[in-house]
């Protein structure tokens, strides 16, 4: 198995908690093309807001939310798993890459003007990020369990009975975006 890009893993030192080794390259090699495919690099992800929702003066960086959503994803699996137990069992593996997935197809949806500020670009006009993001994850050979959870994480999501991982997901994801929304 070859190693993890080195710019992935410094954007993702989460990757780690992704026991399966299989599981954790196919996640990194994701993050991987999307940059590939992207106009944007890691440099625009630690400074470009997270939304462009919010209008221009939001603060909280993309790759501030994505971590953080990843956090508490994880925070929560581990306390359902442990109040809820076989009742209710949380895959970690899964919860996680889903964590770490979930936006990437924001990194062909955005492009930037010409002051270097983040804008929803032609192709995000017409394939939002659950979409594009479940496309890059699938050609890398994520698992469908991932992938749902890319592809229910916004609202598009509301349309179909998400997965234990998945709700954890959609949960963090806008607990950490609702209170900036105007």
């Amino acid at each position: 198995m070859e190693p993890i890009n080195r710019e992935v893993l410094a954007l993702w030192p989460e990757l780690e908690w992704i026991e399966d080794p299989h599981l954790r390259q196919a996640t990194a090699r994701v993050w991987e093309l999307a940059l590939e495919k992207s106009v944007l690099t890691p440099d625009d992800l630690e400074r470009i807001p997270f939304t462009l929702l919010c209008g221009p003066d939001l603060k909280v960086t993309f790759m501030t939310h994505k971590r953080a959503v990843v956090h508490i994803a994880r925070e929560c699996g581990i306390r359902f798993n442990e109040f809820f137990g076989e009742a209710l069992p949380v895959n970690m593996d899964v919860l996680i890459a889903g964590a770490i997935l979930a936006d990437v197809g924001k990194l062909l949806e955005y492009e930037l003007d010409d002051k270097g500020n983040a804008v929803q670009g032609s192709y995000g006009r017409y394939l939002r990020h659950p979409f594009s993001g479940v496309s890059l994850a699938e050609s890398c050979g994520i698992p469908p369990e991932v992938c749902h959870i890319i592809a229910a994480h916004a609202g598009e999501g509301d349309q179909v009975k998400r997965t234990t991982e998945a709700t954890i997901v959609h949960h963090a994801d806008f607990m950490t975006f609702l209170p900036f929304k105007p």
